[in-house]
């Protein structure tokens, strides 16, 4: 029997002697000993007080219940209370291993690259001075660079026809490796975000958060995840997206 084995089944006979001693099944000498033990250990004198507790519920529980001033009380033995117990332990342990895996799966409908494109819009939208890495200036340095770190070919899509113009882009890190932040902005000083990053498993439909006035569209295709982010109203954010997903290649059908 190993020490684990041993303390284990010393800690039920403990507590058998403690049930005995609270319905008074021990012989004299028991009871003495298992007296002796409470007047200097808190913990059995806390585990007595447990039983009596249960056992005046008990009790009450019936004596409510009951229609005649007559009531037998059967109370579990020492073993059966013992064994409940360990059975409502190892019930809340398992529903509390259960709960740490499945919370996370039930918040898992949201792809992970979208949350870091609402915050990149977040933090670099605002900026004035600093808002990309390289300007639009390079268009073809910021393709031909974006384009190797992300190891596939990228493509900057124009968005002219809703008045919003390139101002550069950028290299982020991504959830499992890097990602680029394409960057617009229109004659009124708004701005929108393209972002871009490798993904391990495709989604076509299109799916949008919010958080406070920003607003991001995100899709996948061909193992890229796509995130359009901006706060010019949903529904022209809606419809830019729409047209960069069938630019970059996707079906905007499937939505």
């Amino acid at each position: 029997m190993t020490n684990h084995e041993h303390a284990s089944h010393g800690n039920e006979r403990d507590l058998q002697a403690l049930s005995a001693y609270i319905d008074d099944e021990l012989g004299d000498a028991e009871r003495a000993a298992v007296t002796d033990r409470l007047a200097s250990d808190p913990a059995s004198q806390a585990a007595v007080a447990a039983y009596r507790a249960q056992d005046g519920a008990l009790r009450a529980l019936f004596a409510a219940d009951a229609p005649e001033p007559q009531v037998i009380v059967m109370r579990p033995r020492a073993r059966g209370r013992y064994l409940l117990a360990a059975c409502f332990l190892v019930v809340g342990i398992a529903c509390g291993y259960l709960t740490h895996l499945l919370l996370p799966n039930l918040d898992d409908t949201r792809p992970r690259f979208a949350e870091r494109a609402d915050i990149a819009y977040a933090v670099y939208a605002p900026e004035q001075r600093h808002a990309v890495e390289v300007a639009a200036s390079q268009r073809d340095h910021l393709v031909t660079w974006l384009s190797k770190r992300l190891n596939r070919s990228l493509t900057i899509p124009s968005l002219a026809e809703y008045g919003f113009q390139l101002v550069g882009g950028r290299l982020l890190p991504g959830e499992k490796g890097p990602a680029a932040q394409i960057m617009y902005q229109n004659a009124a000083g708004e701005r929108l975000t393209l972002y871009m990053t490798t993904v391990a498993r495709n989604d076509a439909k299109i799916r949008s958060l919010r958080d406070g006035p920003r607003t991001t569209y995100y899709w996948t295709y061909d193992s890229v995840g796509y995130a359009i982010s901006g706060q010019i109203g949903e529904t022209k954010l809606q419809a830019i997206a729409y047209d960069t997903c069938k630019e970059l290649g996707g079906d905007p059908a499937k939505w």
